[in-house]
């Protein structure tokens, strides 16, 4: 295997040992955690370019998963330059993709996962964070069930979930009750009958692993009827539940669970606060955010402490957690941020042969060329990226509107300077269950409410009042953004075509994903298609991004 520079090598202290072999991850203690998060239905390899911009606030601020770039190099001790900071940061991006490959892939995934167990034989459980089964066009044609047959054959041990409620109550029921019932432990301990209160899902499941009991408790995106259409699951209720996970926490305990870990989809911010709030947990494993975190947070709480872990995205990343149990509680530990290569790691023959089988019928379909892009085209980062600006352009003219929203989503693969893109890539980045394209007729005060109302969810001061994910993107309109600043306060300088936007007049917005019921309309994969067929080649810098204000000093910040 070649030398290079580890991603995730062994760390206690907090800081990556820059000089081990990249899949160099020795097996220590008893008990070992394997976990992906986020991955999208990213079945093959992508290129995925990291955040210049994630900013902290309050006591976020400095803190990872929120420093970028060189400050995260610096923090955490990694080469620049080498295959770690190009797994980890966007750093001279184009250069080392073109020198390190593409990330991820199933079939690749599914090579280290063997690698991994074969190593640690009877003492491992793979657990899948959620946010899998949605985020490409076959996931979206099949209903799932591309992701979930592959998560199967993947080994995954448990999962809980977000985007995966999106496909609807009925589905998911029907997907846990019989493709993954005595294959995949679906838990969600925070995911209720909103009328009588009873769980939808099993809370936690315990497993003993070479003779060590363990607890997995499962965690749900809490704020998934917020965030995406309530109408999919009318009668489920969610929450962040922290009562309740102490009960249970204790309840595992008293039936003798050794290792307690909580398998969550709260966001980074949200899991460390948990973490100082609850005791009794060893590790909560993290997503939502997409973070990849070279090195567990340590929160302190009133029953000792807690590791915190975030495994990045698009099965970019494996985290490997060995665990050393001894006298009924966890000792010691060694963790690991394993980047999955592509040209590193073989792909896996019966992986392979399924991403194949499910993806042939539509193959000719994805492959359709609708323009070349003569820039780096990525999505990721607090506000607008180059390809979220093409989607904005596109709802633009196309809908001949004035201004454009789109959604802060953190999925979505990247295009190197050069490439084609084909229509899968387009529907990479749109594939949801709620696609419409809505033409609407807004003021500029609603305007500036939705913004500010985004900007909250993303920068409040209190993590439990955060959603996780990234600001709107924003065509046509400019503007000013502070995320120091409180509710109504953060938004600021609103112009229009170099005039200020009036708060009483009336202005022509497109948008999608609407958690609002939509009858007809087009989705909006059809209208950026449209947009690219006529374009034929994009050249897109610099996307429109506000001035922001307030963050001088902050390492979750580069301008």
């Amino acid at each position: 295997m070649l030398a290079v520079a580890a991603a995730g090598a062994s760390t206690r202290t907090g800081h990556a040992q820059p000089h081990q072999a990249l899949y160099d991850a020795a097996p220590f203690g008893n008990v070992s955690l394997m976990h992906i998060t986020d991955t999208h239905a990213q079945l093959l390899p992508i290129y995925f370019r990291e955040p210049h911009i994630n900013i902290g606030v309050a006591e976020a601020n400095g803190r990872p998963p929120h420093i970028v770039g060189e400050a995260l190099l610096k923090h955490f001790n990694i080469p620049a330059n080498s295959a770690a900071a190009y797994a980890l940061t966007y750093l001279d991006f184009e250069s080392a993709a073109r020198r390190y490959g593409k990330v991820g892939g199933f079939a690749h995934l599914a090579t280290l996962v063997k690698q991994v167990r074969a190593a640690r034989p009877n003492r491992t459980l793979l657990l899948d964070g959620g946010d899998t089964w949605q985020g490409s066009a076959t996931a979206l044609w099949t209903q799932a069930q591309d992701m979930v047959d592959a998560c199967k054959l993947l080994g995954v041990d448990m999962m809980t979930g977000h985007w995966e409620f999106t496909f609807g109550a009925e589905r998911v029921r029907q997907i846990v009750e019989n493709d993954l019932k005595g294959h995949i432990e679906f838990l969600a301990q925070n995911v209720s009958d909103a009328t009588w209160g009873e769980r939808i899902f099993k809370p936690y499941a315990m497993r003993e692993l070479n003779g060590v009991p363990v607890a997995v408790i499962g965690q749900a995106f809490p704020y998934t009827p917020i965030a995406n259409p309530r109408y999919m699951f009318p009668d489920w209720s969610f929450g962040i539940n922290d009562e309740e996970m102490q009960k249970l926490v204790d309840e595992v305990r008293a039936k003798g669970a050794q290792v307690v870990a909580v398998l969550s989809h709260n966001g980074a911010d949200v899991d460390i606060k948990m973490a100082q709030r609850v005791r009794g947990i060893d590790v909560i494993l993290g997503g939502h955010t997409h973070d990849a975190v070279p090195a567990p947070f340590i929160a302190k709480n009133a029953g000792g402490q807690t590791l915190v872990i975030n495994s990045g995205s698009n099965a970019k990343f494996l985290s490997v957690l060995d665990l050393e149990v001894k006298d009924g509680r966890v000792r010691d530990y060694r963790y690991h941020l394993l980047p999955v290569f592509a040209n590193l790691l073989p792909a896996d023959a019966a992986m392979q042969a399924h991403i194949d089988k499910v993806r042939a019928p539509y193959r000719d379909k994805l492959a359709q060329p609708l323009a070349v892009t003569e820039s780096l085209l990525y999505r990721r980062g607090n506000f607008n990226g180059t390809f979220d600006q093409i989607i904005l352009d596109a709802l633009m003219q196309v809908m001949n509107a004035e201004i454009a929203f789109s959604p802060g989503f953190r999925w979505g693969t990247t295009l190197l300077p050069g490439d084609t893109i084909t229509y899968g890539h387009v529907v990479d980045l749109t594939a949801i269950t709620y696609p419409t394209v809505t033409l609407n007729r807004l003021t500029g005060a609603d305007i500036k409410t939705i913004l500010e109302d985004v900007a909250d969810n993303l920068f409040n001061k209190d993590p439990y009042y955060q959603m996780g994910g990234d600001m709107a993107r924003v065509g046509g309109l400019r503007y000013s953004i502070d995320p120091t600043q409180h509710i109504g306060k953060r938004i600021s300088d609103l112009t229009l075509h170099g005039k200020p936007l009036r708060a009483d007049k009336t202005y022509r917005v497109a948008g999608w994903a609407s958690v609002q019921p939509q009858t007809g309309g087009r989705p909006v994969w059809e209208v950026v298609t449209e947009y690219l067929r006529h374009k034929k080649t994009v050249r897109m810098n610099a996307p429109s991004n506000p001035i922001v204000k307030g963050v001088a000093g902050n390492a979750g910040y580069v301008a």
